[in-house]
């Protein structure tokens, strides 16, 4: 026997996977556990027509042994096995892969899953084993081979005997150290927890053989020793479930198992509002198991929020948290999904965003679109519940991309309705219309009382016209990218492109402004930047005032944009003032522009700040106004 070493550019990658390519040293046991699987699923595909292999499927397994004393673990297999020529072939040549060649070999058609496509997930054993043995007997071969390694060190390949026929790889761990505590591996509790994390949906069960110390039993008739004697018994546990609830038929599973499965791995105390269990197969075949909550995690405004379903490939683990599989718009829902389509590179921590992955986001983005749908049309309430915990990211969507996703979530979109005093989506608002109407009415402010006490809402409302109410930060940016829905323009109320006078009305109107053009020129100079223009409207019924915005610049867009990080005073509506033309207060204006052009400078910026109190705009300068208004009380 001699060793042999490795070639220098696996020596290199060795080095680099056990420091760098695994981001957790938990994960060699999944890949130790998928390799033990892939051999078992070659020997059975071999079964299926081979009668000297006598095993039926529910002769395997994959079996976990520990030897604390000696720092042991053991992972058995009764799969295909290795000659010599086969371990030095897999495992001499790191990224060398027997599961790979044995898919090229047997493309024809047959429903086979081999989960280990990368040798190099043996060599995550040396993160925690300074140590590696892999006994190894092939079927039809009369002896076993024997392969053992410290690393890259090199690599010693001998006979051995063997009465069995499969693979075992021992593992002597690494001491402790104070940041690493390697010993855990060999607790019942942490290969419990990491098999049910990772492998739990294996096909074959998964065993674990722990030494349990108990009194030896005395036999009848003597009496008990005062100091009990112990034997150890050795006790086999299956850790894995084996079916995974996703690749079930949906007539199988009742809803309180969904329900139960949900909550227990997702840590939720509620059940979800939404089940999607679907199986996809033709450019991309998965299965997905998604859950919709019945509410937002305390966290989910936030950015420690992290998005993502659990991402598996044939029942293994992949990825905790799959971002990539969901659009940021339906980043509320959890699950998971299990692709026999993946890509994946050097290790299976590390996935190729591929054309597989984006076929997969599409596919789901629908079917979520589509249950939402149906909820909106078949239980509104439970919709209407679900709308004010996750609304918001799914009118944020609308925003994004330059109004890509507005197919996608226009129709799923609720505004509360002026005429129905309730929850309405657009394609009601449009079923409604009066007869003659082209545009969709909207208002926007905090809350729906301070909406409908603006000045501008009077107006619509005597037209007869119903009109929206946009109360989230996001609501207008997001109207502003759909521009209009089924032919129909959306209009601010509080923006000069709504018009609803007659054109004798507008005539006389504009009369009135160029007669009072000397009574705009003072106020305006009074109010200086805070305004664009002061103008007489039609607009106003019982009110004095109101501001509205020209161009598409709201005075709502304006604090939004200038509230974020970095953006502060950078954007600026053009304010107009506008006067109620029949209004008492009107006249004293009129009346000093001629007499007391210190009193009207006065008059307009209480007007302005009046307009400001109204519309929800803050006060620029409280202690401005509470000086005017003393001054008013004092005359």
């Amino acid at each position: 026997m001699r060793t042999k070493q490795f070639k220098a550019e696996s020596k290199k990658l060795l080095d680099m996977m056990i420091n760098s390519i695994y981001t957790h040293k938990e994960i060699f046991l999944r890949e130790l556990i998928s390799n033990a699987s892939d051999a078992i699923d070659k020997l059975y595909f071999r079964s299926l027509t081979d009668d000297s292999i006598p095993l039926t499927r529910g002769d395997y397994k994959i079996a976990l042994a520990v030897d604390k004393e000696n720092r042991l673990l053991t992972i058995t297999d009764n799969g295909c096995g290795m000659t010599a020529e086969e371990l030095e072939k897999n495992l001499g040549t790191i990224a060398k892969s027997g599961s790979l060649d044995f898919k090229r070999e047997n493309e024809t058609g047959e429903d086979v899953e081999v989960i280990g496509q990368f040798g190099v997930g043996f060599y995550s054993a040396f993160m925690v084993a300074d140590h590696v043995t892999v006994e190894s007997r092939a079927w039809g071969e009369e002896t076993g081979s024997r392969w053992e390694s410290s690393g890259a060190e090199g690599y010693t390949i001998e006979p051995c005997e063997m009465d069995w026929k499969g693979t075992r790889i021992t593992l002597h761990l690494k001491d402790d150290t104070e940041d690493e505590k390697y010993s855990d591996f060999l607790e019942e509790y942490r290969l419990s927890e990491l098999v049910k994390k990772y492998s739990d949906y294996i096909r074959y069960p998964i065993t674990l053989s722990m030494p349990q110390y108990r009194p030896k039993a005395v036999p009848e008739g003597e009496e008990a020793p005062e100091k009990p004697e112990y034997e150890t018994v050795w006790e086999e546990t299956t850790l894995n479930s084996m079916v995974p609830l996703w690749r079930k038929q949906k007539s199988e599973v009742t809803q309180e198992e969904y329900n139960e499965f949900y909550k227990g791995k997702f840590y939720d105390y509620e059940d979800p509002a939404v089940v999607i269990h679907t199986r996809t197969e033709g450019n991309a075949t998965f299965h997905a198991l998604l859950f919709i909550p019945s509410h937002a995690p305390m966290n989910y405004y936030s950015t420690s929020y992290e998005k993502g379903l659990q991402l598996y490939s044939r029942g293994v683990l992949i990825m905790e948290k799959c971002a990539d599989l969901l659009p940021d718009y339906f980043s509320f829902v959890r699950g998971l999904v299990d692709s026999e389509d993946l890509s994946l590179n050097i290790s299976r921590e590390m996935l190729q965003h591929d054309r597989q992955l984006q076929l997969i986001e599409r596919a789901l983005e629908r079917r979520i679109k589509g249950e939402l749908e149906k909820l909106l049309e078949n239980d509104r309430e439970k919709y209407e519940a679900l709308w004010k915990e996750f609304g918001t990211q799914m009118t944020y969507g609308l925003c994004m991309d330059y109004g890509m996703h507005k197919d996608t979530l226009q129709d799923l979109q609720l505004f509360y309705s002026s005429t129905e005093k309730k929850l309405t989506t657009l394609k009601e608002y449009v079923g409604r219309m009066k007869e003659g109407q082209e545009a969709i009415y909207y208002g926007c402010g905090r809350t729906v009382e301070a909406i409908d006490a603006l000045p501008q809402a009077d107006q619509i409302k005597e037209a007869g016209y119903e009109m929206l109410y946009m109360t989230g930060q996001v609501d207008e940016f997001a109207i502003k990218t759909l521009r209009e829905y089924d032919g129909k323009k959306f209009l601010n109320i509080r923006t000069d492109e709504i018009d609803l006078s007659t054109e004798e009305q507008k005539k006389a109107l504009a009369e009135e402004n160029e007669a009072a053009a000397d009574l705009f020129a003072a106020m305006k100079e009074a109010l200086g930047e805070k305004v664009h223009a002061v103008r007489f409207t039609d607009k106003l019924k019982s009110h004095p005032v109101c501001l509205s915005t020209e161009g598409g610049l709201s005075m709502e867009m304006e604090q939004t944009l200038n509230a974020m990080p970095g953006r502060e005073n950078r954007f600026k509506a053009d304010v107009v003032l506008e006067l109620n033309p029949d209004h008492p207060v009107t006249a004293k204006l009129k009346e000093y522009a001629v007499t007391d052009k210190e009193k009207l400078a006065d008059y307009a910026k209480l007007l302005y700040a009046e307009g400001c109190l109204i519309g929800g705009v803050p006060i620029e300068e409280p202690a401005e106004l509470c000086r005017l208004i003393t001054g008013l009380m004092e005359r």
